[in-house]
């Protein structure tokens, strides 16, 4: 398990550098054609909302299509939410690998991001689940990606380059 999990934190580290860097096709390639990508809002102070469907989220693709449409609009600057884009450092700290079965890996940890713009740098921070499929070469995919804001009181618009 050792060997594996330190390939899922490598995969998970790769990720954010991406993020930061601003790799954003590097970035949509760690992700299947059918990953669902949700971070879900605060229904109250202790209850998360648990259906995209019918409740508010704070971001919500059914697949990467949404992502693909989201990074092409912050790449041709038709994203006025991310004019300019912000500098961003991700922080990730307690990975823990909470099952694998076949193919699939469930995986938590915790993440901090720093984002400067306009002067001003904000904080964000929370808890990620992602399921992570592995494929025949043993590298993965992300099969699905939940996002748990903790700070969710925040004086912005939250995109996936803060998370």
């Amino acid at each position: 398990m050792n060997a594996r999990y330190a390939e899922i934190c490598a995969f998970i580290y790769r990720e954010a550098r991406y993020l930061d860097d601003r790799n954003w096709e590097e970035w949509l390639n760690l992700y299947a054609p059918d990953a669902e990508y949700w971070m879900p809002s605060w229904d109250d102070d202790d209850l998360l909302t648990e259906d995209p469907q019918s409740q508010i989220s704070l971001i919500y693709y059914p697949n990467r299509n949404g992502l693909e449409d989201r990074v092409f609009r912050i790449k041709t600057e038709r994203s006025s939410a991310s004019m300019p884009e912000p500098r961003t450092s991700h922080m990730v700290s307690n990975v823990e690998v909470l099952a694998a079965q076949g193919d699939s890996v469930e995986v938590r940890y915790n993440f901090h991001t720093l984002s400067h713009r306009y002067r001003i740098t904000d904080h964000y921070f929370g808890t990620i689940f992602l399921t992570l499929r592995v494929q025949a070469d043993g590298s993965y995919l992300i099969g699905r990606k939940k996002i748990v804001l903790k700070d969710d009181y925040i004086r912005q618009v939250i995109d996936i380059y803060h998370i």
